[in-house]
């Protein structure tokens, strides 16, 4: 299919940012305010523990949450704050408690934030992630994802499921994210993606000179890595715990050191050509959790989301976007000897 073709020549290129005040707009919606539950301990409670008793007088909310409540001074006892979890109540006391928001209810907050953009329009965003930005909130990364940043971005994300985002690219991998920007266009992109009706092709720079064929079809289950919770692994279909998964790869230019690799997805497996990569014995240059080692100066996985192709989720236009990797990769590739060929290797026939 013939497709509009859009490029970017990188993290620099295209950078857009909606004024504070824009941005704020309607964040008042959001603000999350501190609600005080007053509750008297019934005489069937009397001597239970007072994070046992909580947990049953507000059922909603769980009983760690409530004792890392009680640990921050936000629950009384006639009065009085009671930071002792273990500690036992009486048939009558008046206990108030001091409902903060947790961390995932902060989560989901518009976040005022610089997004490459390198496509938008009122259905379709596309943007090109940088390396260290995570996609979605998860502990440890409660703020500054690009969730947050989306709900700042337009107002009809916040009434959209996970903002419009339907599909991820690990934290220290960057590149090109698709994100709906309606229903309409997140329930299309979600069939697509399903359908394998979206060609998404990525940069990868792996260790050691390149072995086997020039053009490889791996096709080997996925699933955790039984020793490590951390990882994933391929794993026997037959074990249960794994799912299909099938990427292609093709040889750009190989070295004594490195290799560098195009990457297609034909499915979307958690760190999918990460673990690929490493099962054809070529970890990636940086990625420490599968075998790869920091050099070059990258100390990330060596991953680029480099090439998306699609029909627009509305209007069923061709759309194709292109995003030259970002510098520290580039800088990688000239320093282990490899060569980049920008308008050569991203056809459809590329991986």
């Amino acid at each position: 299919m013939k497709a509009q073709s859009i490029s970017t020549g990188g993290e620099a290129a295209g950078l857009t940012a909606d004024t504070a005040q824009d941005m704020a707009t309607g964040a008042d919606e959001w603000a999350l305010e501190v609600e005080k539950r007053l509750c008297e301990v019934p005489v069937g409670m009397h001597g239970w523990r007072i994070d046992r008793a909580l947990a049953q007088l507000i059922p909603e909310f769980s009983r760690s949450y409530l004792q890392q409540l009680m640990a921050e001074g936000a629950v009384e006892v006639r009065g009085v704050p009671q930071r002792k979890a273990s500690a036992r109540i009486a048939a009558g006391d008046a206990l108030q408690v001091e409902l903060r928001p947790t961390q995932q209810a902060q989560a989901f907050v518009p976040e005022p934030m610089a997004l490459n953009v390198v496509f938008e329009d009122a259905d379709l965003l596309v943007i090109n992630k940088p390396a260290g930005l995570v996609v979605h909130p998860a502990a440890g990364n409660w703020t500054g994802t690009l969730l947050n940043g989306l709900l700042a971005h337009h107002a009809g994300a916040a009434s959209l499921p996970r903002a419009g985002i339907v599909h991820r690219l690990d934290k220290d991998t960057s590149g090109l994210m698709l994100v709906g920007k309606s229903r309409q266009a997140v329930e299309a992109l979600v069939r697509a993606i399903a359908a394998r009706e979206v060609s998404r092709q990525y940069l990868a720079l792996a260790h050691g000179r390149w072995k086997g064929l020039g053009e490889q079809h791996v096709d080997q289950p996925i699933g955790r890595d039984v020793h490590n919770r951390l990882r994933m692994a391929v794993v026997r279909a037959e074990g249960g715990s794994s799912k299909t998964a099938q990427t292609s790869f093709r040889l750009l230019d190989t070295g004594d050191q490195a290799s560098l690799v195009a990457c297609k997805l034909h499915t979307g497996r958690t760190h999918q050509i990460r673990v690929h990569m490493a099962w054809l014995a070529h970890p990636l240059v940086g990625d420490t959790l599968y075998g790869g080692r920091a050099l070059w100066g990258m100390t990330r996985q060596s991953l680029h989301a480099a090439r998306l192709e699609l029909r627009h989720p509305v209007s069923g236009q061709p759309l194709l976007f292109r995003s030259e990797p970002p510098a520290d990769m580039l800088l990688a590739l000239e320093s282990s000897g490899l060569h980049y060929n920008a308008s050569g290797w991203d056809s459809d026939s590329a991986a």
